[in-house]
């Protein structure tokens, strides 16, 4: 039941990440990037309209069948959710209020994590911080699947269910790879959002917190806009780690396609990634680069070189000491 054919282990390298010297060089060269650093002052607006549509879809849903309920949570609740997740990750980089109202940002984060229904935001927050340091970091970047994952889930049907499991891959993973102590952040994040939810069930009922969790879990699984999970750092042309994808569900995504010149400039908010592109194009028109999410998703079931040991990983030698 192990591997059968394609890779048999991660593409393990020995060099820095090259995001470290492509900002040394972009910025030496385009020094008004340093302009777009900083934060959004419309993110905070964004959030808070996508937050209370979905907590409008939590009425509207509570009276209708459950075949319907499920329905709209993978078609609508569950986008808005997963669009949630990428601003939590904005937020992440303290660009909804700037660096220096960091806290104001985990707070804000908090209220982006409601409709969300399940406690996300600080515990991202505390892990997504070693994903681009320690980018490809053995035992450090918990985006890097386990051996197992990459063992068990290599032919085309398994890859569809390890496809559809990601939400449990990605909350349970860091537990194995990298455990770190619950801090308090993360239970004021729990205990805001379980009084939110109990809220919810007092005056609609069960349903609309089905919606809400549900939606997150499908949307974060098999579905078109989770293709941006495979598409940003699995190996799908050797030596390549990180790749942007250009296309429409940009729109919805934060940006987050512009993926290679995030991990340049984690400071730039998602709405100015574009600029960044645009100015530093030789830079990104060179490499490669997705042209659809659902492309992804296909290659990386039918394609048996591309699966969960499709990742580059490297050792950092100063480890969890810096």
């Amino acid at each position: 039941m192990g591997k059968a054919a394609g890779r048999w282990d991660f593409e393990w390298v020995y060099n820095e990440q090259p995001h470290t010297w492509r900002r040394k060089e972009i910025l030496a060269k385009y020094p008004e990037i340093k302009s777009l650093m900083g934060h959004d002052p419309q993110l905070k607006w964004v959030v808070s309209g996508m937050v209370l549509t979905q907590l409008l879809a939590c009425y509207m849903v509570h009276e209708l069948s459950w075949k319907w309920v499920l329905f709209w949570a993978y078609a609508f609740g569950g986008c808005i959710n997963h669009s949630l997740t990428l601003a939590i990750h904005d937020i992440s980089h303290n660009v909804a209020f700037g660096t220096k109202r960091a806290r104001w940002n985990r707070w804000f984060a908090m209220f982006a994590n409601l409709p969300i229904g399940l406690p996300y935001s600080a515990s991202f927050k505390k892990y997504h911080i070693d994903h681009h340091r320690y980018l490809g970091g053995d035992g450090l970047d918990v985006d890097i699947p386990t051996d197992l994952e990459g063992w068990f889930f290599c032919t085309p049907a398994r890859k569809v269910l390890w496809l559809f499991l990601q939400p449990l891959f990605y909350a349970l993973r860091p537990l194995i790879v990298n455990p770190k102590p619950v801090t308090r952040l993360e239970m004021l994040n729990a205990a805001v959002q379980f009084v939110v939810d109990i809220i919810i069930y007092y005056f609609w009922g069960l349903k609309p917190i089905v919606y809400l969790i549900s939606g997150s879990i499908l949307c974060m699984g098999l579905h078109p806009i989770s293709g941006h999970f495979i598409a940003e750092h699995y190996m799908f042309t050797k030596g390549h780690e990180t790749y942007s994808y250009y296309g429409p569900l940009n729109l919805i995504t934060f940006n987050v396609g512009y993926h290679m010149e995030h991990h340049d400039f984690p400071s730039i908010p998602g709405s100015k990634l574009p600029e960044v592109k645009r100015i530093a194009a030789e830079y990104y028109d060179s490499l490669p680069q997705h042209t659809s999410w659902m492309r992804v998703l296909w290659d990386f079931v039918f394609d048996d070189s591309i699966g969960p040991y499709a990742r580059i990983k490297r050792q950092y030698t100063l480890g969890k000491k810096e």
